[in-house]
């Protein structure tokens, strides 16, 4: 027989020389009592998620046993979801000239008080010369009340209505109509005591003239005013006050609405009682 075996090896099969061939039996089978064959693990990115998972329904259980109260504060010093809602007690209800009156003798009825003069301050009232007399009269403590009169009229002289293009009354011209309001956006103590306080109120406003012809068109704008206050047994009276710009924000996209929305809207939407 030729020395080749059958994978056509040479000597592969010989068996001492003498040209037999050899069979090649298969390899013994593995030990039986030898160590156990360790099972495949899973996939390292299924552990991950099921762990992810396990952590999140965790989350949401704890999450769901929190008390759900406004008053209830993060760990940190990060704002609450409700630091910008309204707080304190509720606006007052009493009138004085139109305005509100009846604040608390505490911060946040100096804070009310001062928002809600503001917006008198801040109305085209004050143009109209009776009209601005009462509101004076209405904020004003006795001992400035005839100072705050002499100045407010000398702001708001006949020459001044003539360049707006407003009449000795305060009137827009026929077809128009005039804009002047002021709406709060915050308020803050600055010194507080029993029987005094000074309040910043952050505002927006509004001015202008619509109308086709107007020279003047209503256009926005972020300001200031800083009132001091006095207790005057019964209520919260305007002592001093003065304005300055800002702080003002950018500009949305908002398209600009036209001169007869803003006069519709003007006369349509009404104004607030603002509390603290």
């Amino acid at each position: 027989m030729s020395n080749d075996d059958q994978y056509g090896g040479a000597g592969y099969g010989e068996v001492g020389g003498t040209g037999q061939t050899r069979t090649r039996l298969p390899e013994a089978p593995a030990d039986p009592y030898g160590p156990a064959r360790r099972t495949s693990r899973a996939p390292r990115s299924l552990v991950t998620v099921v762990g992810v998972v396990v952590l999140l329904i965790a989350a949401i259980a704890f999450a769901n046993q929190a008390p759900d109260t406004p008053d209830a504060k993060p760990a940190d010093d990060t704002p609450s979801a409700t630091s910008t809602s309204p707080t304190g007690t509720d606006p007052v209800t009493g009138k004085q000239g139109g305005l509100p009156s009846g604040f608390a003798q505490d911060q946040q009825g100096a804070q009310s008080a001062a928002a809600n003069y503001a917006v008198a301050l801040g109305s085209d009232g004050m143009f109209n010369p009776a009209r601005r007399r009462s509101i004076v009269d209405a904020m004003a403590d006795g001992s400035s009340r005839t100072r705050l009169q002499t100045a407010f009229d000398a702001d708001y002289s006949a020459g001044l209505l003539a360049q707006i293009g407003l009449t000795k009354d305060g009137l827009a011209p026929t077809g128009s109509t005039f804009v002047n309001r002021t709406v709060p956006a915050g308020a803050k103590v600055k010194n507080f005591s029993g029987g005094s306080a000074s309040v910043d109120v952050w505002c927006i406003g509004m001015f202008g003239l619509t109308g086709d012809k107007s020279t003047r068109p209503v256009t926005s704008s972020w300001f200031t005013i800083s009132m001091a206050l006095k207790w005057n047994g019964s209520d919260w009276k305007v002592v001093e006050t003065s304005q300055k710009d800002g702080p003002t924000p950018v500009t949305g996209d908002v398209p600009v609405s036209t001169s007869d929305e803003i006069g519709s809207a003007v006369t349509e939407f009404g104004g607030f009682t603002y509390a603290r």
